[in-house]
């Protein structure tokens, strides 16, 4: 069976478990023609576990206007926002810092999100989330 072309690649970030006709859902697949129910009623199911907090999702919309989806959970920003406690990162990262976190915090949100970052071991992934945390203002400490 030959694959079906694929004309679309949308990502959103949705509350988990929450997901409405609305924007930013609604809109989105409205403009490509595709029911959003059928993406509603199983992602709010997929992520009731996660209630509350952001989930990535990305969607491939096919040639015959069907789609697949893809749950990659809670973005990095979030995970790090949630080990140290703040409500957001520093606006200016370099001059205000806006908390600490630790190797062993970064070593789990790495190993969390291993298979959906580019790195090869382990370490690459912790450096990869220290980057992030960094660019939020958190400091990174032993």
């Amino acid at each position: 069976m030959a694959e079906k072309k694929v004309i679309g690649n949308l990502k959103l970030r949705i509350p988990a478990g929450r997901a409405t006709a609305g924007p930013p859902v609604g809109s989105t697949l409205g403009q490509w023609g595709l029911n959003m129910m059928d993406f509603i009623n199983p992602f709010n199911e997929k992520t009731k576990d996660l209630m509350g907090k952001n989930v990535i999702v990305h969607i491939r919309v096919f040639e015959d206007r069907t789609f697949d989806w893809k749950s990659l959970g809670q973005p990095v920003d979030d995970l790090i926002r949630e080990a140290i406690k703040i409500e957001k990162g520093s606006g200016r990262p370099n001059v205000d810092k806006v908390g600490k976190i630790t190797k062993a915090q970064l070593q789990e949100i790495a190993e969390k999100k291993m298979d959906q970052l580019n790195a090869v071991d382990i370490e690459g992934a912790i450096k990869i989330v220290a980057g992030t945390a960094r660019s939020m203002g958190v400091e990174v400490v032993d």
